[in-house]
């Protein structure tokens, strides 16, 4: 058994890499830094493979997919991403462009070439990593929210091509709330909740992806908020996340 991660070293990814290791997986391993990679695959039990690689170029999401197509991987999770805060007119345009390219086009890029292969085994697990954010627009954060937007539309419409074709691959989306991890000083936000610790993240999405269920949601508060946004109006909507989000900058 083998699978491969991005945004592996730390947080969430590193957190995965952790639970898969323990369930007995080996790991290819991917995310920018060597180091941090390194030091990640030290504290693991299984075999593990790390490729230092920045994914903000689509070249090198079909470089690493030509890489390790060979192999025989039953699970990727697709986890690199990162946020940014401000008015839209404000936050240089620069570094959404980088975050539109990490956080969608490498999503969309692994998903469809790891898809093919698993759809002639039909055998595999495909879980996208979006957010909350995905579920309603984000004034303050417009950019991030619409790219987990994207994650989450996208890997619904593939569960239902996959379901009618009576395939055995699964395809999932994880959506957690707020979680303590580096994200935080990347967006330069802070939140007005306590997240979630980035490992019972990790454990819970790795329990439900393998009993395949769509849209994982870690933490009853998350749960509660994406029930009740899709009963409020959209307009309220906005005004309670513009309220939120500019309550996180700092």
């Amino acid at each position: 058994m083998k699978a491969l991660i991005t945004g592996a070293s730390s947080g969430i990814g590193e957190q995965i890499a952790e639970e898969l290791s323990n369930r007995g997986y080996d790991l290819i391993l991917v995310a920018r830094r060597k180091n941090r990679l390194e030091v990640v695959k030290k504290n693991l039990k299984t075999n593990v493979e790390i490729i230092p690689m920045d994914l903000g170029s689509t070249f090198n999401c079909i470089k690493l997919y030509e890489q390790v197509k060979n192999e025989e991987i039953d699970v990727i999770v697709n986890n690199a991403g990162f946020g940014l805060i401000g008015g839209f007119d404000e936050t240089k345009l620069d570094r959404e462009l980088d975050m539109i390219d990490l956080n969608i086009k490498a999503v969309h890029t692994l998903t469809k070439c790891f898809l093919k292969d698993f759809k002639e085994k039909n055998r595999g697990y495909i879980l996208n990593v979006a957010s909350s954010a995905a579920f309603q627009p984000g004034p303050l954060m417009a950019t991030y929210y619409a790219t987990k937007s994207y994650v989450y539309s996208m890997t619904m419409a593939i569960y239902e091509e996959l379901r009618r074709e009576k395939s055995n691959v699964y395809v999932g989306c994880l959506c957690p709330g707020p979680v303590d991890t580096e994200f935080n000083q990347v967006a330069k936000v802070e939140f007005s909740i306590a997240g979630l610790s980035s490992q019972f993240v990790a454990q819970y999405a790795m329990k439900k992806m393998f009993q395949r269920k769509l849209v994982i949601i870690p933490g009853l508060k998350m749960k509660c908020a994406y029930f009740l946004s899709k009963l409020s109006p959209r307009k309220l909507t906005l005004k309670v996340i513009y309220n939120i989000q500019k309550s996180k900058q700092n």
